[in-house]
């Protein structure tokens, strides 16, 4: 396998045997769906592109695909751009299609939804990763033949429950292989002294709340906030984003805030905290973070809709059904995601367990990466 992508610092995944290929692209323009700063690099909202400047990216990675082939499948990730550039390599190709282009950029803007749909009528399979992406895909473009419905997967196999004094002592020692750094200098990492904060704050048993995405009002991380009123828990803050510093001038007493965690870390925190909570207002294509952490053991709590509803249906089909609504609650409803995770602390620790166990076997069921593997490969088989 060969990735070809603008990821400046490979180094920090584990990609196994594939090969990393980044192109020159013109300008240093990169289009992006939400702006954020990208090392090396000038982001551009894709719609902001003149047909110009897109042509011309278009181009550029197409031809350093081509100069890549043969290959069996060129796997463009995202309607736009990748699939006017898997189009343009002029080989056999899929596209996987995500909530982020459709309903950041290609909503609303005629000519996107026409040039993304005439790029998916060359694929050979279009990849959506729930319901309601399928749903806003032919919404936003149209009719569109060769869907298939395959969600994102998780690595069961690096994210499990662990034994609490193990993972503390794992994530000091990640934290502590952290550059110190200014926040400034690179929101994209770890905030300096995360290590004697993590320390200090799971030295003590206390009832924890993470949330992992990015800080935009988006994302709902206020709703939790407001949830956590009355309630005798902490919030523990993962990510980064223009909003941060409004959330943290009204985030309860107690939150910590991390800056961007990277996987090696994540493994180790989630098994430390009591619940994962993915709150956001704004529709979400899947929920990878809801189902890693049902992966490590921790019960997952979402709003209830979108992609999201559909992880809290298949975590909730493993629950005692007197228990399976506590997988999610009304958008934006802090008063009722209050109710559940005052549910959840009061449960024995014995059966918050369970659910912790119950939603990684449901996990392992219907998101490993084995079985969304053999999903993907499926429509190639013959």
């Amino acid at each position: 396998m060969t990735v070809v992508c603008q990821e400046r610092h490979p180094e920090r995944y584990n990609v196994g045997a594939a090969k990393l290929v980044r192109p020159d692209i013109p300008d240093g323009l990169l289009p992006v769906f939400v702006l954020d700063d990208y090392e090396g690099l000038h982001p551009k909202l894709l719609q902001d592109f003149t047909v110009e400047e897109r042509d011309r990216y278009v181009e550029a990675n197409a031809a350093a695909v081509r100069e890549l082939l043969p290959a069996d499948l060129v796997f463009a990730n995202h309607v736009l751009l990748g699939g006017p550039v898997a189009a343009a390599s002029g080989a056999r190709y899929a596209v996987k299609a995500h909530g982020s282009e459709l309903e950041y950029s290609m909503r609303g803007r005629p000519e996107l939804a026409r040039w993304g749909a005439e790029a998916l009528a060359g694929a050979e399979a279009v990849f959506v990763g729930s319901a309601h992406i399928r749903a806003v895909l032919e919404d936003v473009v149209g009719h569109v033949d060769r869907v298939y419905e395959v969600p994102p997967g998780v690595d069961v196999d690096e994210f499990t429950p662990e034994d609490r004094l193990r993972a503390f002592a794992g994530l000091i020692a990640e934290s502590e292989l952290d550059e110190p750094q200014a926040r400034s200098a690179d929101e994209r990492h770890p905030d300096s002294g995360n290590a004697a904060r993590f320390e200090h704050a799971f030295a003590r048993d206390e009832p924890t709340v993470v949330y992992v995405g990015k800080l935009i009002e988006n994302k709902g991380v206020q709703v939790l906030f407001e949830a956590l009123r009355g309630l005798d828990a902490r919030a523990v803050v993962v990510g980064f984003g223009d909003y941060r510093e409004t959330l943290e001038s009204i985030a309860p007493p107690g939150t910590i805030f991390t800056g961007a965690l990277e996987h090696r870390h994540l493994v180790h925190l989630l098994p430390l905290c009591d619940v994962a909570v993915v709150p956001s207002i704004f529709p979400e294509a899947f929920g990878m973070v809801a189902a890693e952490a049902a992966a490590a053991g921790v019960p997952p709590v979402v709003a209830a809709h979108s992609g999201l509803a559909e992880i809290a249906a298949g975590v909730g089909a493993d629950y005692p059904p007197e228990l399976s609504h506590l997988t999610s609650f009304p958008t934006g409803d802090a008063d009722v995601l209050r109710e559940r995770l005052r549910e959840l602390f009061a449960l024995p620790d014995a059966e918050r367990r369970a659910l912790g166990a119950a939603a990684r076997r449901a996990v392992e069921r219907k998101w490993s990466w084995t079985a969304i593997a053999e999903q993907l490969l499926e429509p190639f088989a013959t």
